[in-house]
């Protein structure tokens, strides 16, 4: 892991993000001391999304009726906010 300063960092921000993009994970100091830590993001996936929602349980029917009572407040006719004017 580097380290580097804020100053620095600032100055030589398109190496900085080159370096991470390399995977490189990099401390930011200020005063000698870490404020920060900056690392490649992590690629979502399916399986994600997933593994976050395995212990919610399913919405139920009055969720549904709810969702198509909306939609219908908004689909009227005269009343839908994406019609052009």
């Amino acid at each position: 892991m580097r380290i580097m300063t804020a100053t620095e960092a600032s100055r030589r921000f398109s190496d900085l993000l080159d370096a991470i993009e390399r995977g490189e994970t990099i401390t930011i100091t200020r005063g000698n001391h870490p404020v920060a830590e900056i690392r490649p993001a992590r690629r979502r996936t399916g399986a994600d999304l997933r593994a976050a929602l395995a212990d919610i349980p399913p919405p139920d029917d009055r969720f549904a009726d709810d969702i198509a009572d909306a939609l219908g407040l908004l689909t009227t006719e005269g009343n839908d906010p994406w019609a052009a004017d």
